[in-house]
């Protein structure tokens, strides 16, 4: 019964992020969510009670991973090559599995996650992930170029407009700009 459960939690995540993205965030209702599951609004609302509980659900297990990201950057020395592992692991993060769902859905819905917990939390790990990139130059240069460093991997889904480009090829390009940005860094190398 338990992976029945959360089979339907990922079948109602997976849609409502196809519903956020497709219509928006606001404009989307957990009636529509549950009609187009094929479930009752009561079914829906076993799992989940509002559709903060569930763009909080698919933003956990990203936030989980982001958490990993700062203590593993943090216990590092403050080198170019610390910073370049940062940026790439977090790459890989983002272009996993649903992710690049979940990033397009962030990007469409900017104004909505504002006001969200999960949208809340999303720019502090943001700024923690930011800071452990320019850790050792605290220059207004580098906070800046750090904060890039991470919108290069963010941007690289709705700026690179290039038709049939693959994912393996937008990531090669976003660490590829953001390996610009983190090269004017002061290391402690």
């Amino acid at each position: 019964m338990r992976e029945s459960t959360g089979g339907t939690r990922e079948r109602i995540q997976a849609v409502a992020l196809e519903l956020f993205t497709e219509q928006g965030y606001e404009k989307t209702s957990l009636r529509e969510i549950a009609e187009r599951l094929g479930v009752t609004k009561a079914a829906l609302y076993y799992h989940f009670k509002s559709k903060d509980e569930i763009v909080n659900s698919f933003v956990e297990d990203r936030l989980r991973r982001m958490d990993e990201l700062i203590e593993w950057a943090h216990g590092q020395p403050a080198t170019l090559a610390t910073r370049r592992a940062l940026i790439a692991s977090y790459a890989d993060t983002m272009f996993a599995g649903e992710l690049p769902a979940v990033m397009r859905f962030f990007e469409q819905n900017q104004t909505v996650l504002k006001s969200l917990t999960a949208g809340q939390q999303m720019r502090e790990r943001m700024m923690r992930l930011a800071n452990e990139l320019c850790r050792g130059d605290d220059s207004a240069a580098a906070q800046l170029r750090a904060a890039l460093t991470l919108f290069a991997v963010h941007s690289s889904w709705f700026a690179v407009r290039t038709p049939d480009i693959t994912d393996d090829e937008r990531k090669k390009i976003a660490l590829e700009v953001a390996d610009e940005l983190l090269a004017k860094i002061a290391t402690t190398d």
